[in-house]
């Protein structure tokens, strides 16, 4: 059963894995609208400089191997999470030729993360959260402080709300399907991510909304403050 939040549907943690594992590489063919958005992140979240990334969301690897061909050093160390079985052994695929530099793991897709407190420096999570109902951004954006050391970065990309007129017309279109069906648009509906991040816990460093084919996306790169 699909869950509710605030008064909307969203797909359950079992829905979202079986609907990821049909579609498979065909997931790269998002490119078109998702690469100009996740290059926000790869120009402001400072990953030259990173030695641990976590990723929740791999799906197919291709953000990651962006990623350890041209931003992480040689030193630096990359986890990928995902709950769909095809997507991980499609990353792990994609990124065995990094070593020991790069690892993927399959979880439940819950927000809750088997990782120490402190333990990475860089969080990314690429259309991720608008899937996820409010409940789980509020415990994934939770867990993602914990592990972020202190200074650490959260760079995130999602679909936002429209503001742009191309972007309205697509988005009553898309609300509709999804109202109707949220997995013929593979679950994700727009959402907002600045309002989301409390300024006495984080410090945006880059914020940035953008449409491309009509299709709006959010990237936000923000700092992780120190304190409780």
């Amino acid at each position: 059963m699909a869950t509710k939040s605030s008064g909307e549907r969203t797909l359950s943690h079992a829905e979202a894995r079986a609907f990821y594992d049909r579609l498979g590489a065909r997931q790269d063919s998002q490119a078109f609208y998702e690469d100009a958005a996740t290059g926000i992140l790869l120009r402001h979240a400072s990953f030259e400089s990173a030695r641990s990334v976590l990723e929740f969301g791999c799906g197919t690897g291709r953000f990651a191997e962006g990623l350890l061909d041209r931003h992480l050093g040689p030193d630096a160390r990359y986890l990928g999470l995902d709950s769909s079985s095809t997507m991980v052994g499609l990353a792990a695929e994609r990124l065995a030729r990094f070593g020991a530099r790069a690892e993927v793991r399959q979880t439940e897709g819950k927000p809750e993360l088997d990782l120490e407190a402190g333990s990475v420096d860089r969080f990314v999570s690429n259309f991720v959260l608008d899937l996820l109902s409010e409940e789980d951004i509020t415990r994934l954006l939770a867990e993602a402080r914990r592990v972020l050391a202190p200074g650490g970065v959260l760079a995130l990309v999602s679909l936002t709300r429209p503001f742009t007129p191309a972007s309205r017309a697509l988005m009553a279109g898309w609300r509709l399907v999804y109202a109707l069906r949220p997995a013929l648009v593979g679950g994700c509906r727009p959402i907002g991510l600045i309002e989301r991040t409390a300024p006495d816990q984080w410090q945006v460093r880059h914020h940035e909304r953008l449409v491309r084919w009509g299709i709006p996306a959010e990237a936000l790169v923000t700092e992780r403050l120190p304190g409780a």
